[in-house]
């Protein structure tokens, strides 16, 4: 029996060859979607899960509060003293380590290389996280100062095929470290990837740090934190702790303003929005939209395979009948179509494996991921696409089967099944469902290219092309003599210096006062710091709101001038801002006048709101220098900032990166999402056209002798076309009415991230229903279009 229901659906799938292409090929693309975003989804839900402990690590970071009780400042770093003295205080953690983040520059004979992902880390760093050691010992690597473990990539780059172990390198030309390690790159789905790691230990020489500020430094947050936990242990009974905690090292009422928190480390990827993360994070959201879009995308093709097999049901019915007087019993018949159903899917989901192995490449250098087919392959997947199919082959073949099976022969045979079919209420309900997602998904790849858009054209207060960021070298007295050097190339325009550059976020702040009435006063806004030069204002182009610049001919600006932005200044109650200028201010242990106030410019990122800041010179933070170019030939005055640099600093490698290339690459993830939204949006559409294809295709074969006979008493073919038309456009329009007000909540709540949004517009919903309005009277008029142009004597010949 089994046998026959099998040879019975594979003449079935060549009999209708147009059918069944249509069919396979809506459940394949589907099916494709589908097993592509599964992979994005299941890398982005393993972070970190590789690690034999990752659900008992849980990292340690520092929420600073206003006086109001808001955040003003939340860091996935925290101060040296907080780690040892947790593990003093709680003896359920089992293991601390503390990591901080440098730029190093290595020398191993005539190699000289500036890295970047260099960690001074514990030598419990082994024991807590899963590195793959390839030399070396994990237990002792890092526990003598001036020791370092490299990644194997590292390794090969300095030594080559020499063996490492035990060989000096040459440190910002000041000392020697020894090699002591090697081990394997951390995976992808990791949220820090180290190139080298140097003993923590090296941290208590004075010339680095000193063991001193690592026991009293509570200022100084860049440390990574980790705890490890024991199995089953609460975390909430250690963060509960924590207020009581910090009141006892850093004096009374500390917890009013600084709060620690935990994270497993197996969340931070998906959860942690702080700020100064190792590496950029993604966001639960879209694991959520993608989940949602992959599932959309799956039931779109399960509909169209309902949606055609049913209305094809005419064409089988009389088979259906014969089958009934021939003696098949109702369930056999079911069987028989959920055969073929299941057919149909084996056959989509070999075509759709071929064409996820030719789209994997497309899509890993769109996301800038490592998917493997080979993960399809793993056991998790492959009883994933077991249920998938399973789901697939019924939801797709259930309704046809229950349906079709339920036809009384007498009514087959009476013609009246044809009726049944164009009257379909599942049907109508199965296309306004189908085109709904596909609407959504219009408007949502819409609202995210306007807000990108908003994003790439927003005034930002400053001009961030052609300039060039270069990590500061030298003292000042070099710098000037390298600044007139750069100047006299007509290519070179400016050269200033900072403590940070734009699109870096402004984490410095100090205490501010401000004179009120005969004393002091400290200001109730929390204001950020920025050490900038008198160069930094022109180079960036940034407008003077009140007041002037930082200048050489004025002794007292380098030491006691203060620059203040627009929101510091109405923040501290100046609502213009002439009225600020002269006005005596303190910030940390500085003191001075106010003599000048910027327009606000958008320092951060577009997700923050301007803060208030204060600008002021101060030579020992300028950590980077800032080169605008003239334009024009930029490869030659790129040449010539090389040269100048290789020759004045030749122990220093040249790096440079653009302004605009790292603004840019700010909203890299949020590019992305648009891209993906696109793609998979154009896939949804795509189907929902193949199966509506199909079906007009069955309509007008259903209605041919009604067309015939219309045409016979003159009607004209735009009013055929018109009558085929008009039921599909009511279901569309329908399906515009559910899914507008959907996208607008959907879209609202991604658009809550940032600081400067879009407002929706009705347009952008308008233009979105009128895209699938004309999408669906495009596939339905080309098949009505033949319908209507047809011989109707072909059509009556038979009556």
């Amino acid at each position: 029996m089994i046998r026959n229901y099998f040879k019975t659906a594979w003449r079935n799938l060549f009999r209708g060859k147009i059918f069944s292409v249509i069919n396979i090929m809506g459940l394949a693309i589907g099916l494709t979607a589908f097993l592509l975003l599964a992979l994005y989804i299941k890398d982005e839900l393993s972070y970190d899960r590789f690690h034999e402990k990752a659900d008992r690590i849980y990292r340690v970071s520092r929420e600073f509060l206003s006086e109001s009780g808001s955040t003003d400042l939340h860091l996935a770093r925290v101060a040296p003293p907080y780690g040892p003295l947790i593990a003093q205080d709680f003896p359920e953690v089992e293991r601390m380590v503390r990591m901080l983040e440098t730029g190093i520059t290595f020398r191993y004979g005539e190699k000289l290389f500036n890295e970047e992902r260099v960690f001074f880390a514990e030598d419990g760093f082994f024991d807590l996280f899963t590195v793959d050691m390839v030399q070396g010992d994990p237990q002792t690597a890092l526990k003598n100062p001036l020791t370092v473990v490299l990644s194997a990539p590292m390794a090969k780059k300095y030594f080559g095929n020499e063996n490492p172990i035990g060989k000096m390198m040459r440190v910002n030309n000041q000392g020697e470290v020894m090699v002591t390690g090697v081990f394997e790159p951390l995976p992808a789905q990791s949220t820090m990837h180290p190139n080298v790691l140097i003993s923590f230990a090296s941290l208590n020489d004075d010339n680095i740090y000193g063991a001193e500020r690592l026991r009293t430094d509570w200022g100084n947050n860049a440390f990574n934190t980790f705890l490890l936990l024991p199995k089953r242990y609460d975390p909430q009974r250690l963060t509960k702790a924590f207020p009581a905690f910090q009141n006892k090292h850093m004096g009374e009422n500390t917890s009013k303003y600084s709060v620690l928190h935990l994270m497993k480390l197996t969340d931070i990827h998906l959860h942690s929005h702080t700020d100064s993360e190792i590496e950029p994070t993604s966001d639960i959201r879209y694991v959520y939209f993608f989940s949602a879009i992959a599932l959309f995308i799956l039931i779109i093709a399960c509909i169209n395979y309902m949606n055609l097999t049913t209305a094809r049901s005419a064409k089988r019915a009389k088979e259906v009948g014969m089958r009934k007087v021939v003696g098949a019993q109702r369930g056999q018949l079911i069987r028989q179509f959920l055969v073929e159903s299941w057919l149909f899917t084996v056959a989509a989901l070999l075509v759709s494996l071929a064409l996820v192995a030719l789209a994997l490449p497309f899509l890993n250098e769109l996301a800038g991921k490592n998917l493997l087919f080979a993960d399809l392959l793993t056991p998790t997947f492959i009883g994933i696409i077991g249920v998938v199919m399973l789901f697939t082959a019924l939801a797709s073949g259930s309704y046809p089967a229950f349906f079709l099976t339920a036809f009384q022969p007498i009514k087959v045979f009476k013609g009246k099944v044809a009726t049944d079919v164009k009257k379909g209420k599942l049907q109508q309900v199965l296309v306004t469902t189908q085109f709904a997602i596909a609407v959504l998904l219009i408007t949502c790849t819409m609202v995210v290219y306007s807000q990108m858009r908003h994003i790439q054209d927003f005034k930002l207060g400053y001009a961030k092309e052609q300039v060039v960021l270069i990590p500061a070298a030298g003292d000042s007295i070099t710098y000037e003599s390298v600044r007139e050097q750069l100047l006299q190339n007509h290519g070179i325009v400016n050269v200033a210096r900072s403590s940070r550059t734009p699109t870096g976020r402004l984490l410095d702040g100090q205490s501010a006062y401000v004179m009120r009435g005969n004393e002091l006063q400290p200001a109730e806004a929390m204001i950020k710091g920025l050490a900038i030069d008198e160069q930094f204002i022109p180079t960036y182009q940034i407008d003077m709101a009140a007041g002037r610049n930082l200048s050489k001919t004025h002794p007292t600006d380098l030491k006691e001038g203060f620059i203040l932005n627009e929101t510091a200044a109405s923040a501290l109650g100046w609502t213009n801002p002439e009225d600020a200028i002269g006005n005596t201010f303190a910030y940390g242990d500085r003191k001075g006048q106010i003599i000048g106030v910027t327009k606000d410019f958008h320092f951060e990122s577009l997700h923050q709101q301007v803060v208030p800041l204060v600008m002021f010179s101060h030579a020992p933070n300028f950590g980077s220098w800032s080169v605008r170019l003239a334009g024009g030939d930029t490869q030659s005055a790129l040449g010539y900032l090389e040269s100048v640099w290789k020759t004045r600093f030749p122990e220093n490698p040249f790096r440079y990166e653009f302004l605009d290339d790292r603004f840019g690459a700010l909203y890299e993830r949020e590019q992305v999402q648009q891209t993906l939204f696109a793609l998979f949006a154009g896939i949804a559409i795509f189907i929902s056209c193949l199966g509506l294809l199909g079906l007009s295709m069955y309509m007008a074969e259903l209605r041919m002798k009604e067309i015939g006979i219309r045409k016979v008493l003159g009607a004209s073919v735009m009013g055929i076309v018109r009558l085929l038309s008009t039921d599909f456009l009511k279901l569309v329009l329908i399906s515009i009415f559910i899914a507008t007000p959907v996208a607008w909540w959907l879209m609202n709540t991604w658009l809550a991230d940032f600081a400067y949004r879009i407002t929706l517009q009705w347009w952008m919903f308008a233009i979105a229903g009128l895209a699938a309005v004309v999408i669906a009277l495009a596939t339905v008029s080309w098949q009505a279009m033949r319908a209507a142009v047809a011989n109707p004597v072909d059509s009556l010949r038979d009556e």
